[in-house]
């Protein structure tokens, strides 16, 4: 007969410290846990040699006991997957989280900063080129309207709605797919959704997009300074000389020397009358709307209807046309105004989208699987060769 003790078998003759042959069972097992009541719970220790058999049979009846080793046997140590341990962990990482999230959120912040920052200096301080006019030119003879899609109509349309669709769109996406995602993040002890990191991500690159573009279109007005259609009804211009575009003397005569009489326009119109190209309703628009539509496209996966995701689509674009052709129609811009406007905005709606989201990340991997792997039985055929076909 056999007994453990230390990791090691010996015989029945062998001796025992304190008479263990005649201590319970129970007894024996409570001594041997009280002797490594300095290890980690989380911690199991299994035995690299000594017999499997007997070490098997007295284990049989406690699963969490641990048994000693004398020192020629060396431990195995298994850190065991149990609360304990990842409660510790978890609790390590989440001052990493919060710091890795403040310091992204930050960065990202400066960043918006940074391109928005010129913006607010052009609304403030912004002085634009000063181009003459004819005074016969009839493209700024008509009359001053106000805008049909004024500035407040043009943010809910342009900001607050794409926000909202992009929102809804990744809520909707996770509670379809049904599924427990762990939190990637862990913030001040509260755990982040996974479609709000999503979102973050979207709102996030469309609101630099926006800002860049709303950038581009500063630079172009600044530095254009085209006139606007209704630059004579709000200017009403008079010549250094006492003048007008009325006197006869100044027919066909390039007039770069004026002065603005007319007393039903502010300051703020004098300046806006000077940023007429490219149009800042017609980019704005554009590039939110495009960018919603694209953002549709990506995220939007519901087998319902096939024609219910184009129809969003179809009811953004037709927004932001809408708003491009009420800028013509109220005298704001001229028709080329608009149109370098609207390509200015829906090119930089189409690079962001693709080239800094990863809206379409998934579906290149796709593509590139599907394009590596042969497609066809003539491309399965060894005598298909790759190229011109030589």
């Amino acid at each position: 007969m056999y007994h453990i003790t230390d990791g090691a078998a010996i015989s029945e003759e062998t001796p025992l410290n304190h008479d263990e042959r005649h201590l319970p069972r129970q007894q024996q097992q409570q001594k041997r846990k009280t002797s490594y009541r300095h290890l980690d719970p989380s911690v199991i220790v299994h035995s690299a040699g000594g017999s499997s058999d007997n070490s098997s049979s007295n284990d049989s009846n406690c699963s969490n006991c641990t048994t000693e080793f004398g020192s020629e046997q060396q431990p195995i140590v298994v850190a065991d997957r149990g609360t304990n341990s990842s409660s510790t962990s978890r609790s390590l990482t989440t001052m990493d989280d919060t710091k890795k999230v403040l310091l992204k959120v930050g960065l990202d912040f400066l960043i918006l900063c940074c391109v928005g920052f010129p913006i607010l200096i052009f609304f403030l301080v912004g002085d634009p080129f000063k181009r003459g006019f004819f005074c016969d030119d009839e493209s700024l003879m008509h009359p001053f309207h106000d805008s049909t899609v004024t500035n407040w109509m043009l943010y809910i349309i342009g900001i607050a709605l794409p926000v909202i669709v992009i929102i809804i769109t990744e809520l909707c996406r996770a509670r379809v797919k049904n599924s427990s995602e762990t939190h990637p993040l862990k913030v001040w002890n509260t755990d982040i959704p996974f479609w709000v990191v999503q979102a973050y991500k979207s709102i996030g690159m469309f609101g630099f997009g926006a800002a860049v573009s709303q950038l581009l279109t500063d630079v172009g007005k600044y530095t254009i300074g085209r006139l606007r259609p209704h630059f004579f009804d709000v200017c009403k211009p008079r010549m250094p000389d006492g003048t007008t575009c009325a006197d006869a003397i100044n027919q066909g005569r390039y007039v770069t020397d004026f002065v603005c009489t007319s007393e039903k326009s502010s300051a703020r119109m004098l300046k806006e009358m000077r940023l007429s190209f490219p149009s800042g309703h017609s980019s704005f628009s554009m590039y939110t709307l495009i960018f919603c539509a694209i953002f549709l496209h990506a995220r939007m996966n519901w087998r319902g209807s096939k024609l219910l995701k184009h129809f969003f689509q179809f009811l953004l674009i037709l927004l932001a046309w809408y708003t491009c052709l009420s800028r013509i129609s109220d005298y704001k811009h001229h028709w080329s105004d608009v149109l370098a406007g609207g390509v200015l905005g829906a090119t930089v709606a189409i690079v962001v989208s693709n080239c800094c989201t990863d809206l379409f990340s998934v579906a290149r991997k796709r593509t590139m699987m599907a394009a590596s792997l042969p497609q066809t039985r003539y491309e399965l055929s060894p005598n298909h060769t790759h190229g011109n076909g030589n």
